[in-house]
């Protein structure tokens, strides 16, 4: 018995010594989170008065230092859940009371901030923040009302003006925001609207609808990528959230054909570029600005491709949906190729109305012109009947071709063989320049290297030794 004793002192002697080291413990975290607080370092004050919470979840000072540190950092959801926590715990602690108030003020929940204040005047009647934000409210909801009403009535110019007033007030209220994003989208403001719906992300954490319209506006005005990137941050909160997850599947499909239409146009492959926009449109049917920039790849590719009438389908359809300088001088190439010289000068003046400076479109502007000018005259692909992709070897061959039908040795004397002479004439001339690289670039930017009036057509070309040379290959 004795021995038993002795050891139940003990007990009760080291049940008290821990409960006096973990009070010391609770008290210097609370120590250090004030002294944090105080130098403005609120993730480690945060981490300090979460530790002496969990140490003591009935000290209803800690919590209300915690909820401080929430409202510095802006996170009032949580900032409310410690004031309310703090008040079941000590109900007339009317500094957490009105602390409660200004954040639900701050929210535009007029009706639960003044209800926060009566109880605080009820307790202190002299409490001038509370009389003066209680004296604040009503007219705040009239002008929360009109706004309301300026934006059912479509009048979003004005509504936005009365919300912008009321957000500076209330700069924590989601639905603010939320309506005055509402007016932007319908003014076609659609940046100033995203940059509202952001705000909402970050005035509450797990703001999944918040994630999913910034998603679904992003993806709207064509920007495919910034769509992806905010709809994973609605599936990190819910990984299967009804409406997140299933435009997630559809907006990755976009992106990853968008991206490798991208690659292929990068690489020079033309036909890989086609068929991956291609399958953009098919999975896009109906939003016209993911599908504007699948059109325009179109555009571009299907010109590389040799394949200028889609690619003038491509671009027309494009510009119907938006009118820009580089869609513009894709356009006028798709008609510089198609060799409609009109179509594709209008075009590239279209471009520099919108933008004087553009470099592309005045080089393109003269290029047009000079080639316009030329097909006046004679057209060296035209008279070999090859592309102007047209390899080396392949304009050999069709020189080979038509030297031989046209020869003037293959003609009676006459107006035939005049005929052919100068058939051939321009056959060797178009040999002549097209299988030189320095002439057949000077040729492709609008210049004939042999035009008379260049003075450069007695350079090192005589289209009647280049008769002798055929005719001395076909005996």
């Amino acid at each position: 018995m004795y021995h038993y004793g002795l050891l139940l002192v003990f007990l009760d002697i080291s049940f008290d010594l821990v409960g006096s080291v973990s009070q010391l413990e609770i008290n210097k975290h609370l120590e250090l989170g004030r002294e944090f607080l105080v130098h403005g370092q609120l993730q480690d004050a945060l981490s300090h008065y979460h530790a002496a919470i969990e140490g003591d979840p009935s000290n209803y000072l800690a919590y209300y230092n915690r909820g401080m540190v929430y409202l510095a950092l802006g996170k009032a959801k949580f900032a409310i859940h410690d004031l309310d926590k703090v008040l079941e715990l000590k109900p007339d602690f009317t500094a957490a009371r009105l602390q409660r108030g200004n954040v639900l003020f701050k929210q535009a929940k007029f009706d639960l901030a003044k209800q926060n204040y009566e109880e605080v005047l009820a307790m202190e009647p002299q409490n001038e923040e509370a009389v003066t934000m209680s004296y604040m409210i009503p007219n705040l909801e009239i002008d929360m009302q009109y706004a309301e009403d300026m934006v059912k009535s479509g009048d979003c110019r004005t509504a936005i003006q009365h919300i912008t007033r009321l957000i500076e007030t209330c700069p924590w209220s989601l639905e603010l925001r939320e309506l005055r994003a509402e007016c932007h989208d319908a003014l076609g403001d659609y940046m100033s609207a995203i940059s509202d719906i952001r705000s909402t992300t970050k005035l509450l954490s797990d703001n999944t609808e918040g994630y999913f319209k910034l998603s679904s506006m992003h993806y709207r005005i064509g920007q495919v990528e910034e769509s992806l990137r905010e709809i994973r941050e609605c599936l990190k909160l819910d990984p299967e959230h009804k409406k997140c997850f299933p435009f997630y599947k559809k907006i990755k499909e976009v992106s990853k054909f968008l991206g490798k239409a991208e690659s292929s146009e990068d690489a020079n492959n033309a036909q890989g570029c086609i068929d991956s926009a291609e399958r953009v449109l098919r999975l896009e049917a109906t939003v016209k600005h993911v599908r504007f920039t699948a059109l325009q790849l179109l555009c571009k590719c299907y010109t590389a491709n040799s394949e200028p009438s889609d690619a003038i389908n491509n671009c027309q359809e494009a510009l119907k949906i938006r009118r820009e300088p580089a869609i513009l001088c894709d356009s006028a190439e798709a008609y510089l190729a198609n060799e409609l010289y009109d179509d594709a000068i209008r075009d590239y003046k279209k471009a520099l109305e919108m933008d004087p400076d553009l470099q592309r479109a005045k080089q393109g502007l003269q290029k047009a012109q000079q080639r316009q000018k030329l097909s006046e005259s004679r057209d060296y692909y035209k008279i070999l009947g090859v592309s102007r992709t047209a390899s080396k070897r392949e304009i050999i061959k069709a020189y080979r071709k038509a030297a031989q039908k046209w020869h003037p040795d293959n003609f009676q004397e006459g107006e035939e063989k005049k005929r052919a002479e100068k058939k051939f004439i321009d056959i060797a001339a178009a040999k002549e320049v097209l299988t030189d690289d320095e002439k057949r670039a000077k040729f492709d930017q609008g210049e004939d290297p042999l035009d008379p009036e260049s003075g450069k057509h007695q350079q090192g070309f005589n289209p009647f030794q280049e008769f002798h040379h055929f005719h001395a290959q076909l005996k």
